[in-house]
């Protein structure tokens, strides 16, 4: 027996990798006739430089700033999506957007896409990973690695292939 997925959550980073991943997940929800969830988390600002820049500006100017960074963060996910329709399936963008839906979030992205994942009762998470190497790895770790740890339902981590691609989406 096949578990029914109804939604997908796609996480984004706007990256390279981003868009190659992004086909997995239009694949998938075609398949399973899903909705697909588009997450892009804005990296939030530790502790001592949320205090810093407290001290410059006002609380109300920097709500501000981070709605004007979310409307940014939109159009770019918009506009990846609008040329992922037109170069890679090849159809209308509205044909996607009947099937998907936006999130655009602040925080720590791996904490961001566990909690939304929950939230927004999601069956399955898309995720591309970079290959920065195995010191970063080790060190660092990836987003993807923690997700991995901690989320208890299916994950797709997407690797870039070594080949060239050609869906970078990006102009």
């Amino acid at each position: 027996m096949t578990a029914k997925i109804n939604k997908i959550l796609y996480a984004t980073d706007l990256s390279k990798n981003s868009a190659y991943a992004l086909s997995y997940a239009w694949d998938l929800a075609k398949i399973h006739k899903a909705q697909i969830i588009v997450l892009h988390v804005m990296e939030g600002i530790s502790g001592y430089s949320s205090t810093m820049i407290e001290s410059y500006f006002d609380v109300a100017q920097y709500l501000n700033n981070i709605q004007e960074r979310k409307i940014i963060a939109r159009e770019k996910v918009e506009k990846r999506l609008n040329l992922f329709c037109e170069k890679v399936l090849k159809i209308k963008k509205d044909q996607l957007f009947k099937s998907c839906s936006i999130e655009i979030c602040e925080g720590y992205p791996a904490e961001e896409i566990i909690q939304k994942s929950k939230l927004l009762n999601c069956d399955i998470i898309i995720m591309g990973t970079h290959s920065k190497g195995i010191i970063s790895q080790t060190f660092l770790g990836s987003v993807a690695k923690r997700v991995l740890r901690r989320v208890r339902k299916p994950i797709f981590i997407i690797p870039l292939p070594e080949e060239e691609i050609d869906l970078t989406l990006i102009d």
